[in-house]
Formats: structure tokens, sequence, C-alpha cells
């Protein structure tokens, strides 16, 4: 079993110019990097199940060098750099509103990230699907870098999942309410899927059941598990590609131009567009409050304010 966090983008919604696993959290009773706190629960979970864990990162090609560098500096954070790989993920053309490519400063297109889902295709492209066989892998937690209170290994769910005979899993929490931001499992055509809170129907996010529960109220937190025979499926398969739109400076005819409103398209595969491939999946819900305590805003929601109030509250118990 092993973690691949990924972390494709910058940490720009925080206001902060550099790979978000290299955020400095101000967490009691010292500051840690994301990283940092990942590399700690990681040894932690290896010195309790006595085994050693490998540790898959995915980058993009704007942090990639950026973030070794980063593990190079901090002596990978004294995790066993054999265990750490990085590796990675695929890129698409940015568009224009009107259909035409973005360029750079070298009069060349304009590539960006191509959404978490890219990560299936990245590890049979990149090798990590031979690596992780080469090294008897049968079980992959994938999840998100900005979660600080992310269990790097769960014994339960990976015991639930072979005991239901499911190949996929996710760590869920209870929505907070009809109005939080976050995908929510459901069945499309009879297969397990997540739907985005954007694309929730109003109606359908506030429907509740006989006990006042939300019907759509398990939350898709990013913390996924796949066996290897699911992910070599899923990475001989193609994902659709959804359009984001999104600021994005560009350069015409020698120019920089530098839009203040959303100007591009960005191509995206998301990681739960493979769920539908399975006929069912294992949810084992959380406690939001153990469990969920992501880092993706500056200020408000999902600010390092809100993740260090719920870490330094676990973990002062």
């Amino acid at each position: 079993m092993l973690l691949l966090p990924w972390q494709e983008e910058c940490g720009t919604r925080l206001g902060y110019n550099g790979p978000k696993g290299t955020f400095l959290v101000n967490i009691t009773p010292k500051p840690k990097y994301i990283f940092e706190i990942l590399a700690n629960t990681l040894e932690q979970a290896n010195k309790k199940y006595n085994v050693l864990i490998p540790w898959y990162i995915m980058t993009s090609n704007d942090n990639h060098e950026e973030t070794i560098d980063f593990f190079e500096k901090h002596s990978y954070f004294n995790y066993p750099k054999n265990s750490i790989s990085f590796f990675n993920q695929g890129q698409m053309p940015l568009l224009s509103e009107s259909g035409n490519f973005l360029l750079d400063e070298k009069n060349l297109i304009q590539f960006a990230a191509d959404g978490n889902g890219s990560i299936y295709r990245s590890m049979k492209q990149e090798g990590i699907l031979k690596d992780m066989k080469k090294r008897n892998i049968e079980w992959i937690y994938i999840c998100s870098v900005d979660n600080i209170l992310l269990k790097m290994v769960e014994p339960t769910l990976v015991g639930l999942t072979i005991s239901q005979g499911n190949e996929i899993a996710s760590k869920t929490v209870a929505k907070k309410n009809p109005q939080e931001k976050v995908g929510v499992f459901c069945l499309k055509n009879g297969k397990p899927s997540v739907i985005e809170y954007s694309e929730l129907p109003q109606d359908m996010a506030e429907a509740t059941d006989e006990n006042g529960n939300l019907l759509f109220g398990e939350s898709h937190i990013m913390c996924n598990l796949f066996s290897l025979n699911a992910l070599e499926k899923i990475a001989n398969t193609s994902l659709p590609y959804h359009f984001a739109h999104k600021k994005a400076a560009f350069y015409e005819n020698g120019t920089k131009i530098e839009p203040t409103t959303p100007n591009a398209y960005k191509l995206e595969a998301f990681i739960f567009d493979a769920f539908s491939q399975f006929e069912n999946i294992t949810l084992l819900r959380g406690k939001r409050e153990e469990d969920f305590a992501p880092i993706k805003n500056k200020q408000g929601v999902d600010s390092p304010e809100t993740a260090i109030k719920l870490y330094n509250a676990l973990f002062s118990k």
C-alpha cells in the first residue's frame, strides 16, 4: 500500500507562489510544511505496522524541479530517499475563448496541467505502474496534497474494500450543509459516480431523508483507494475532458497580456470520472474533525486558519 498525493497546481488560491506541498503551516507546537506533515504521518505508519511505504508524488511541468529541490533541501524530511518517487502529470493546450491556441513568449503553444484525472495515464507513461508491480504492491491510496489531517494508511478501508469484493474505495465525510462546495457521491446510470457541487440542482442538494440527513451527503474529499488491477484497467482507457474557464497570461505580437478576468479554457480530466468503470465502490465515512482539514483558500472556508484549528484540536488531545 502506498500514497500518491498530487499537487499539479501551485497554491495560487492561497496567494502562495509555490507548489502547495511546500506551504508552511503554523501548527502547534511548531510550524511545518505540508510535505513535512505528510512525511511525519507516513513515518508513524511505518513504525506502527513495521513496513516501509513507497511514496509517489505527482507534479506538473511547472513545479517538478522545484518540488524535487525542496525535498533535497530538507533532506527528504528523513524519509528514505529511495522510497520517494516523483513523476509528471500530462498537459493539454490552453485555448482562447474563440477556440484558438494561446501562445507563450517564444510564440509556441501554451500548455497547462490537465487535471487530477490524468494521474492514471501518467502512472502508466512514467513507469509508475511497472514499479508498483515490481514492488509487489496490491493497493494504492491516492489523495490530495492539501489535507493536513490525511491518514496516510487506512487498514480499515483496505479491509472493508476487500471484504466487499470491490476494487475501488473512498473515504468520505458528511457534507456540512447543502451549500458546501464539495462533490458528492451518487449513482449515475447505475454506476458509482461523483457529481460536482456546481452541477447539483438546488432541490437535489437540499433533499433529505426521513431522518433529516442529506440524500446527497457523502462528500468526495479526494481520499481514494484502488487495487493495482483497477489502476491498470483505468490507465488503458480514456476519460472525458471538462472545460475550466480560467485566467491565463499569454503573448500577442510579442507583448505579454495579463488578463483581469477569465480568458482561457483549460482541459481537465477528473479522477472520479473513472469510478463509473466499476460496478461498485466501497465508501467509509470518517469524521470531519479527524479526517478533513484542507488548505485551499487564503482566507475563510478551507483556509490555513480553519485547517490549523482542526489540526491543533485533534493533536492537542
